[in-house]
């Protein structure tokens, strides 16, 4: 399976062929959208996308960590973290694609 990775231009991009805004419009419009969410989880606000799924920041308590090479402990200090949660609807359509593809094989061979 290729890899690809979605940017604000092929964002931009599929705007301007859906919609028939000007490339600049559309790259426009993607930006604004991005800084948006962007804004809204930085103020500690959830943004849910119906049909796609929620993004939420969660705040992570300190605790003691462990370098894994030398073994000593390391303290980790608090931070908040970006969590993305999946609507039902998203996972329901990736699963599709892949029993689809094929991709549902265990591997056992049978």
């Amino acid at each position: 399976m290729a890899s690809a990775t979605v940017t604000r231009a092929h964002l931009a991009e599929a705007v301007y062929q859906e919609i028939g805004l000007s490339r600049n419009e559309s790259a426009e419009l993607v930006e604004t959208v991005l800084q948006e969410i962007s804004d809204s989880l930085t103020r500690g606000e959830s943004v849910k996308i119906s049909s796609f799924g929620s993004f939420s920041v969660r705040q992570k308590g300190p605790r003691v960590g462990r370098n894994p090479k030398t073994g000593q402990e390391v303290p980790i200090l608090p931070r908040r973290v970006l969590v993305f949660r999946a609507s039902n609807v998203l996972k329901s359509r990736i699963n599709e694609t892949m029993t689809a593809s094929g991709a549902d094989d265990d591997g056992s061979g049978d």
